[in-house]
């Protein structure tokens, strides 16, 4: 198949924007549904999600329902849009069926996972905490259930040893992008997800972000690199508030939490974490060197 189609992008953060703007390249997107503005910042100005700030630029006409089901006027005028296909890409919303159903060739989720494995709201922070060795991009025929519609194209990639969800985000960000315009063009027969083999990745919340140093180091290792840029990974040493960048697994043991000997080493239910670069709470980030140089560790310092 070939020729521009008629498309509605229902998208918000970051991750949707590379497949927003490619489709605005390749096709007529008529329509981008984003969540509505929220405030922020110093001065809590209401201030739009990236693919609404990406729409804008492009010049597409944006909409922010606030939410889809039981709102027969937002569902009227989507229907009259004509679309050939509705593309999602982290919208934020669940698509009721009778949204679905409207576009002509229905609703494409790009997801951020090689599904079944990690459907639900996190699947790049889920895939490097588990310690997988590669995730991916899937493109699936949107149904009813979660993240559980057949899949139309996969497109694996390793997970580096130091990357983290930021980084990674990116990168299948891209592949997303290259994948949508592929099945759009050429439209691929459509295979059945196994559900054995399914895993779910809830949202995160902030009362992840807080580590437990009675884990493995492996673990938490992980979990910094997963929770970047947010929920963060956090420590409280005494009152001080300590947001973990990076780090490293190394040996040593001790009562979980507490400072070891050798930079801003702390002992974990199982090895040790080597810091090698954080940030206090209202502070720029540093490496744990400087951290050293600027905050006096009090004796028998321990992480909490």
């Amino acid at each position: 198949m070939s020729g521009r189609l008629r498309l509605a992008f229902m998208g918000s953060p970051d991750f949707a924007v590379p497949a927003l703007r490619a489709l605005a390249a390749a096709h007529d997107i008529v329509a981008v549904y984003a969540q509505p503005p929220k405030p922020a910042g110093r001065g809590q100005k209401q201030t739009p999600c990236p693919v609404h700030a990406a729409a804008l630029a492009l010049g597409l006409p944006v909409r922010n329902p606030a939410r889809l089901r039981r709102d027969a006027q937002e569902l009227a005028h989507f229907r009259a849009l004509g679309l050939d296909a509705a593309v999602v890409a982290a919208y934020g919303q669940i698509l009721p069926p009778e949204w679905l159903a409207a576009p002509r060739r229905g609703c494409l989720n790009i997801h951020a996972s090689l599904l079944p494995r990690w459907r639900g709201a996190a699947p790049i922070q889920a895939a490097i905490a588990a310690g997988d060795a590669e995730t991916g991009i899937t493109v699936m025929q949107m149904e009813a259930g979660l993240d559980t519609g057949p899949m139309l194209r996969r497109e694996a990639t390793p997970i580096g040893p130091r990357e983290t969800a930021a980084e990674l985000q990116d990168r299948l960000a891209e592949s997303g992008a290259r994948l949508i315009l592929r099945e759009l063009a050429e439209p691929s027969a459509p295979i059945i997800q196994n559900e054995a083999l399914a895993t779910y990745a809830p949202k995160l919340t902030r009362e992840d972000a807080r580590l437990d140093f009675r884990l493995p180091a492996a673990v938490l290792e992980r979990r910094i690199r997963a929770y970047q840029p947010w929920p963060g990974a956090l420590g409280l040493l005494g009152d001080v508030v300590v947001k973990f960048l990076a780090a490293e697994v190394v040996e040593g043991s001790g009562i979980p939490g507490t400072l070891l000997p050798g930079g801003l080493t702390i002992a974990c239910g199982e090895g040790a974490l080597r810091v090698t670069r954080l940030q206090r709470a209202g502070k720029s980030p540093m490496t744990a060197e400087e951290f050293l140089r600027g905050y006096k560790l009090p004796g028998g310092a321990r992480f909490y």
